[in-house]
């Protein structure tokens, strides 16, 4: 349940952060948001309030499709897109993008996922004049709890930035409860007006997920580095555990789509059988190609 309050401070917080960026000019600038993300999804529901908020134009796709969203970037001019990582891996993978001109084109907001620090260096690489920043939040949180600001926050790639106004934050080990130091790994627990009243109808859920202290755990297994930037490693249940070893679903991802020939990726912690195309440099893959796994194929 999000309640009123929690609306309008999240509101407030985005009110803050462009009256910051804005300082010293006289007439800012307003933007062309193109919104990607789904609206019944918190990151583009609270996307959407802030571009009314601030008076800029929305457009919108009346169906998703990567070659009409150029053109649209294109024809109308767009400034600014709120995305999710997989958009981000086509915009740098796809050779459709040097067939449009990209050159409105100022900054992408990526939430809903981590994305990759080789995914952003090269999406920096390809799009140098575009500045790349992600965030980070929850249905929970009404949106964003974190949020990197202007290029020099957005050089730390990987990171998901600070975290924002009237928010607290620690990290805490799953096992013990205790709160862990910067460049520790563990549950990130959230403080702050945004954090909802609970979850409408369950209220072991919500006892589950909030303490009585006001903390919500957030379920995601993060660090804070030294100067205060937040980094998500995976989400706690989805950790594989092999061997003594916990293994971030997210990072294997990330390895493979290092891989040029790979267009996206799915690590899922256990299967019996799984099937997928054999991708072979320099040819189209076949699609009627599989491996069956075993129930430990790395045995």
């Amino acid at each position: 349940m999000m309640t009123h309050r929690n609306l309008i401070a999240m509101m407030a917080a985005v009110h803050h952060s462009w009256t910051e960026q804005a300082e010293g000019n006289e007439k800012p600038p307003r933007s062309v948001t193109l919104f990607t993300v789904p609206l019944f999804h918190v990151f583009g529901l609270f996307m959407l309030l802030g571009a009314v908020l601030l008076a800029d134009t929305v457009l919108f796709l009346e169906m998703f499709d990567f070659k009409e969203m150029l053109r649209a970037v294109e024809k109308y001019k767009v400034t600014d897109m709120p995305v999710s990582p997989p958009l981000v891996v086509a915009f740098v993978k796809s050779d459709l993008t040097k067939k449009y001109d990209l050159s409105s084109l100022e900054g992408l907001g990526c939430g809903g996922a981590p994305l990759g620090k080789d995914v952003s260096e090269r999406f920096k690489e390809k799009f140098p004049k575009v500045l790349l920043v992600q965030g980070y939040g929850l249905t929970e949180t009404t949106g964003a709890a974190t949020r990197v600001v202007g290029p020099e926050e957005a050089a730390r790639h990987g990171s998901v930035g600070r975290l924002g106004e009237n928010m607290e934050a620690k990290i805490v080990d799953p096992e013990t409860g205790e709160a862990l130091p910067p460049e520790q790994r563990g549950e990130l627990w959230l403080r702050g007006p945004t954090v909802m009243k609970g979850y409408v109808g369950d209220e072991k859920a919500t006892a589950q997920t909030l303490d009585s202290e006001g903390w919500l755990k957030t379920g995601d297994i993060c660090y804070f580095d030294s100067d205060g930037f937040l980094y998500i490693v995976d989400r706690l249940k989805e950790l594989i555990k092999y061997k003594a070893y916990q293994v971030p679903p997210a990072e294997l991802e990330h390895l493979l789509l290092s891989h040029p020939e790979i267009a996206d990726a799915a690590v899922i912690p256990y299967v019996l059988f799984f099937f997928f195309p054999m991708m072979v440099p320099g040819r189209r893959s076949r699609a009627d190609s599989h491996v069956v796994c075993s129930e430990e194929p790395w045995k």
